[in-house]
């Protein structure tokens, strides 16, 4: 049996949409440079890479044309070197690296570059031309809910405070902070340069955040809910990117292996409850890998939402500990595209470096999905 292996992780700073640091910067600039980053770590063979698999939720515009393949060209690759942008929406850069493993699996390759991007400065929420189908509009509206409010009726469905939320979004603030005061970010972002201009921090994370604070803001979605903005995950300009490798070559190459891709899943859920995604795309991966929620040491799950992220924890009985602990997505950002390879490469790189053994990173996606991946320590 062919095995997948992370062998490297990069991204860079995450940084808030229409305000932050990299509103100037291209998102095919800000996606070769933490490629060339990757590539300049890990010192893998530019000749050996089969493709690049780029996430991206929004391909258009600027993130059109198959930004993939346009990257390969400004990451001076071969030309042999193939480029594919996929597109599962929240979830993109985790099914690339899905992609990869199931490719790597039959023979179709060794090395690749699994990666996403998402300026939502340059291409906003709902892309450049919203077209709902006019029929399925009316004959199921929530397949086109908006996010907000799928999140609201998570809330109402578990009964998720407003209170509970703010707690949780305060914690995530805190993580991140102190995971960036004790530096435990700066292996993984890239410095990012445009013009005279560096940007190497994220710009969401917000170490003052209190209960108080967030009380203060007004509810988003429903006048009657208990979401704001404040327990949401931002609008952001992001990119990330894994190197994906068959388990002997890199053995064989010397290349430094993270952990070893174990199981995947995907799973379709009801659209207006999709924050539910990751509770049954989880259990999938988790049976395919013969393990339990308890052997995982290591948990990325993507903070769409406070209240669908609470909802997933107390679900699948996660223990708290173990979730995000340098922080998660709504201190962190949430570039679309880019967050299934963050967390994926996160949770990769925490095991080895906690010499932890089972990981899992899991995300909600947007029209009703889950994605997961475990993920085994073998060092």
């Amino acid at each position: 049996m062919r095995n997948s292996v992370i062998v490297g992780f990069k991204r860079s700073p995450f940084t808030m949409a229409r305000k932050g640091e990299m509103v100037e910067v291209r998102p095919e600039d800000i996606l070769s440079q933490t490629i060339n980053s990757l590539i300049n770590e890990t010192k893998v063979n530019k000749n050996d890479i089969e493709d690049i698999i780029t996430g991206c939720a929004y391909p258009e515009g600027a993130q059109g044309n198959n930004i993939a393949k346009i990257v390969s060209f400004m990451t001076g690759m071969p030309e042999h070197v193939a480029g594919m942008t996929v597109n599962r929406w929240c979830g993109s850069s985790m099914q690339a690296i899905h992609d990869a493993a199931g490719a790597i699996a039959i023979n179709s390759g060794n090395v690749f570059i699994c990666c996403g991007v998402e300026s939502m400065t340059f291409i906003p929420m709902n892309g450049l031309a919203y077209d709902p189908h006019p029929q399925l509009s009316k004959d199921n509206p929530n397949v086109y809910m908006s996010m907000g409010l799928t999140a609201e009726n998570v809330a109402k469905k578990f009964n998720i405070s407003r209170k509970d939320q703010q707690e949780f979004a305060v914690n995530s603030h805190k993580k991140a902070n102190t995971a960036r005061e004790l530096r435990k970010f700066d292996d993984e972002i890239v410095t990012i340069r445009h013009g005279d201009i560096t940007i190497n921090k994220d710009g969401g994370i917000r170490p003052n955040t209190t209960q108080e604070i967030l009380d203060g803001l007004k509810l988003v979605f429903d006048e009657n809910g208990t979401v704001t903005a404040g327990t949401a995950s931002p609008l952001t300009d992001g990119a990330s990117a894994v190197l994906v490798c068959e388990e002997e070559y890199a053995k064989n190459n010397n290349l430094d292996i993270l952990a070893r891709i174990k199981s995947t899943a995907v799973v379709g859920c009801p659209p207006e409850l999709m924050g539910l995604g990751p509770i049954n795309a989880t259990k999938k991966a988790l049976q395919r890998a013969n393990l339990t929620i308890e052997d995982m040491d290591i948990i990325e799950l993507n903070e769409a939402f406070a209240s669908q992220s609470l909802a997933c924890i107390r679900e699948l009985n996660m223990n708290e500990n173990k979730v995000n602990i340098h922080g998660g997505a709504i201190a962190i950002g949430h570039p679309l595209g880019a967050t299934g390879s963050r967390i994926t490469g996160k949770t990769a790189s925490l095991l080895k470096k906690n010499d932890n053994k089972y990981g899992l990173a899991t995300q909600c996606i947007g029209l009703g999905q889950g994605i997961a991946t475990v993920l085994e320590n073998i060092n």
